[in-house]
């Protein structure tokens, strides 16, 4: 069984990362880029019967800080 987690800052946190792109991106021409949000993607090999509560409680303990980051569980 497979599972993507997408984890997201908050809005309203700031974003260094997302800004460093987003000049990045108007520095080499791409001048309709308004704004950029960086993340990051965790896909887990999980056993059969792992439970979406299951990667919630991972997400809630490491994989994602929950004071400033979201996250989205997808299962596979």
């Amino acid at each position: 069984m497979k599972a993507r987690v997408t984890v997201t800052l908050k809005p309203g946190v700031l974003d260094p990362q997302g800004r460093a792109i987003h000049n990045a991106l108007g520095g080499l021409g791409f001048a309709g880029v308004n704004g950029v949000r960086q993340g990051k993607v965790i896909e887990l090999d999980l056993a059969d019967g792992t439970t979406e509560a299951e990667v919630a409680a991972m997400c809630g303990a490491l994989l994602a800080n929950p004071v400033i980051e979201t996250y989205r569980i997808e299962l596979a």
